[in-house]
């Protein structure tokens, strides 16, 4: 793996660091940054790792000229301006399930603290005072909690306090009545959930659609005396309207670790209120979290910069954990297919399609579309390409991208991939599929070959007659270049055939001249791959 770069402007646990010093990284470590400060720093680093304290706007992007991924140490993605991440190429992942535990724990801890006063029971204690009558609380036996969100924390939470006998009710669009009823909730919309339960939980992340969402209207909606928890991302519960809730009693009590403006500022309301728990943030703030986010975060840092897919990339295709190992030397494949249409047979591309045929057809394949995307236009095009952006910029050069798939194999090969490119009344197709984890051209023009497409070829087409190939390889002897394997495909003996030549050096385009001559008024090309 080359020596990247890795810029690390938010404080993370020792095991990820050293993780991408094992992985041969070259960290560096700069917290607490000015925004000019980092945009200065940022152009020679190949990856940056933040947590919630670094913006990454999308004037910092742009001061990045080398960046290749932005890696959040946790869940939350809305202090990285993705959409301008995603027009630079530029993956940008997350750690959505190292702090799972630790969140779901901080919502329980705060739940029981809300229904039994134990903050202001123990300052009141500290201070000298012993008011049992002031702190009478209420049990969790028998009431309903709602979840606004039925995510991964969600769902923990979930488990976690139907021990305690609560009923659970949540509100989700983006999940099915059986997934819920497999976890033991009930799914229902959002004005039954506020208006049947006892204490609100919000799971959501934040965006245009979330923000405000627990607005002045809705809070009067819910039950008289909700007390309400938020661990998920502050602007969600609208802080100016529960102010007023909570005076009025409505809202009996509510449980915020994060806040609209972070830090809370030392005047904010919200920090004196006495109906209010406080904390700072520290939903995962737990050593093992903290250990594992880094971990995840690094991981994906050294994944990407070494060419694999992420698990968990935001605005790129996502493969599910259990596939990646399979899915992975396609990507590879599918790239190098696109590769080799681009130096085999050059032209105005219109459309690009992809047939999927045996087992692999099974498998979400969107990743696979981007890898073919990647491979046609990476270095024709003046952006720099990779699974983030290709289909953008595909779209914006008007190419039509379409896919078939045939679940039954094809041919000799389990799982086996044709990539085709029309464009201009011309049109030229490969196959490949992967042999013993490496990738393998099997098919030009559907004539069969069979080569590891690794290294450097000679491309060529010419009449299956004697004399030709011998021609060939004596000119490339007399040129001290090393042929290391050749393949034939034809038609029908002495008929059009195609020859591909794999050498130890790279062949000076200097000899095409000589080279056409050999095979007469054909097609002739020298690529790599």
């Amino acid at each position: 793996m080359p020596p990247f770069r890795v810029l690390v402007s938010d404080s993370l646990a020792p095991a990820g660091l050293k993780l991408l010093q094992e992985a041969g990284c070259e960290v560096d470590v700069r917290t607490d940054l000015s925004p000019a400060a980092l945009a200065a720093l940022i152009p020679p680093y190949d990856a940056l790792i933040i947590r919630s304290s670094t913006q990454v706007t999308a004037a910092l992007i742009a001061a990045a000229d080398s960046l290749k991924v932005i890696a959040r140490a946790g869940v939350g993605i809305d202090n990285v301006d993705v959409a301008a991440a995603t027009q630079r190429g530029i993956i940008v992942v997350n750690a959505p399930t190292g702090n799972v535990s630790a969140a779901a724990e901080h919502t329980l801890a705060l739940l029981l603290a809300l229904a039994r006063h134990i903050p202001a029971a123990r300052q009141t204690l500290a201070q000298g005072g012993w008011n049992r009558n002031a702190f009478m609380g209420v049990e969790l036996r028998g009431k309903t909690l709602g979840l606004i969100g039925l995510g991964r924390v969600a769902g923990q939470v979930a488990a976690r306090v139907l021990g305690l006998n609560l009923r659970v009710l949540a509100y989700d669009p983006y999940v099915s009545a059986e997934y819920a009823g497999n976890i033991g909730v009930e799914l229902v919309d959002l004005d039954r959930l506020l208006a049947e339960s006892d204490f609100i939980s919000v799971h959501l992340p934040l965006n245009e659609a979330t923000r405000g969402l627990l607005d002045a209207r809705r809070l009067a909606q819910c039950k008289p005396g909700v007390r309400l928890i938020n661990t998920a991302r502050g602007g969600i519960i609208d802080e100016e309207a529960l102010l007023p809730a909570l005076d009025s009693g409505h809202v009996a009590g509510a449980a915020l670790d994060v806040f609209t403006q972070e830090p809370l500022p030392p005047d904010s309301p919200l920090r004196t209120h006495p109906r209010l728990i406080v904390t700072p943030h520290i939903g995962g703030s737990t050593a093992e979290a903290q250990d594992q986010v880094a971990i995840d975060a690094a991981e994906q840092v050294v994944d990407v910069l070494a060419g694999r897919p992420a698990r968990y990339a935001v605005n790129a295709p996502l493969i599910p954990s259990s596939h990646i190992e399979f899915i992975t030397p396609f990507i590879e494949l599918v790239e190098t297919l696109g590769r080799f249409l681009t130096q085999f047979a050059p032209m105005q591309v219109q459309a690009l399609e992809m047939h999927v045929y045996g087992p692999l057809a099974e498998y979400d394949t969107t990743i696979l579309q981007a890898a073919a995307l990647r491979g046609l236009l990476a270095g024709v095009v003046e952006e720099r390409v990779n699974i983030v952006n290709a289909d953008l910029i595909a779209r914006r050069r008007g190419i039509i991208l379409s896919e078939h798939r045939q679940r039954q194999h094809f041919e000799r090969y389990e799982n086996m991939v044709t990539l085709c490119v029309r464009g201009g009344g011309e049109a030229a197709s490969v196959r490949g599929s992967v042999l013993g984890g490496a990738p393998y051209i099997v098919a030009i023009e559907e004539l069969w070959v069979d080569f590891l497409a690794r290294g450097h070829f000679l491309v060529a087409w010419h009449y299956d007659k004697p004399g030709v190939i011998g021609a060939i390889g004596a000119l490339l002897g007399r040129n001290d270049i090393n042929i290391a394997f050749m393949h034939v495909g034809r038609r029908s003996p002495r008929g059009q055939a195609i020859m591909v030549l794999n050498t130890d050096e790279p062949i000076p385009p200097a000899l095409l001249p000589a080279i056409s001559e050999i095979i007469g008024p054909h097609r002739v090309c020298i690529m790599a791959l």
